[in-house]
């Protein structure tokens, strides 16, 4: 998956999809209008969903857009960026793309204290995973989160099988994070998260993964955000290794981001 397309919220989208971004300082921005949509782009060295590489390892094209109701906090977007594991899967389908649908409300409990509640879909179209001995990969989710300042933890609760992993209804993410400003437009961005995979492959398909990178927005390119992040897992070598190539998509590496949002 983002989301939602505010700074702050971009600083996180290099751990997982851009849907929507973990985010625990909306309170603190500037006066927004009531009704607001907005668009985004990027171009990614890697795309890591959760420490684990979508595209082999290679670089990926993202995009999507945002409406919000700032009065209310409700909000629906949609991100979509190129992936290659499931054509990679012999007999799988060609799917070049996952797209995101989300919908849900954020906003202020009290000082400093955020939330943001909601549900989001994954939907690969034309994937035949359920024809390779694996169930069909589309994936639908709820998720909750708390904010604290910088810091904030979210939790993400599979209400279908979890990408095609046979049995694993019921499996969630834990996501911890803060993003921390260093100067003007410079942030540190520092996340742990804990996939927990329900099913008779659980103890292959469960794994921890980290990020610790920097974001800087260069404001005389019109507000563009460029991050780099250090990103790795303790994920299965075998179970997480691309049906293409063999290689391990949960190794330690360096991922690249820009992004532009209109």
């Amino acid at each position: 998956m983002k989301k939602n397309i505010l700074f702050a919220c971009i600083l996180t989208s290099f751990a997982a999809s851009g849907a929507p971004y973990a985010c625990a300082d909306d309170a603190k921005s500037e006066a927004k209008p009531d009704n607001e949509l907005s668009f985004n782009a990027s171009l990614a060295s890697d795309y890591r969903y959760r420490g684990i590489s979508q595209t082999r390892l290679e670089p990926a094209l993202q995009g999507g857009a945002d409406f919000n109701n700032n009065p209310t906090g409700l909000y629906v977007g949609t991100w979509l960026s190129t992936i290659k594991w499931i054509k990679d899967t012999p007999g799988a389908g060609s799917t070049p793309a996952e797209w995101d649908i989300y919908a849900g409300k954020k906003g202020e409990i009290a000082k400093d204290v955020s939330y943001d509640i909601g549900v989001l879909g994954y939907v690969y179209l034309n994937n035949h995973l359920d024809q390779v001995g694996l169930k069909d990969a589309n994936t639908l989710e709820i998720y909750g989160q708390l904010g604290y300042g910088p810091a904030y933890i979210k939790y993400s609760h599979a209400v279908t099988t979890l990408f095609g992993i046979v049995d694993s209804k019921n499996s969630g993410y834990l996501d911890l994070g803060a993003n921390i400003e260093l100067s003007e437009g410079l942030n540190l961005n520092l996340h742990a998260g804990y996939q927990r995979v329900q099913g008779i492959n659980s103890s292959a398909a469960t794994y921890s993964d980290y990020k610790v990178g920097v974001s800087k927005e260069f404001k005389n390119l019109g507000g563009a955000v460029v991050s780099l992040a250090a990103v790795g897992t303790n994920a299965d070598k075998t179970f997480y290794a691309s049906p293409a190539n063999g290689k391990f998509m949960g190794k330690n590496s360096l991922v690249l981001i820009a992004t532009k949002t209109f």
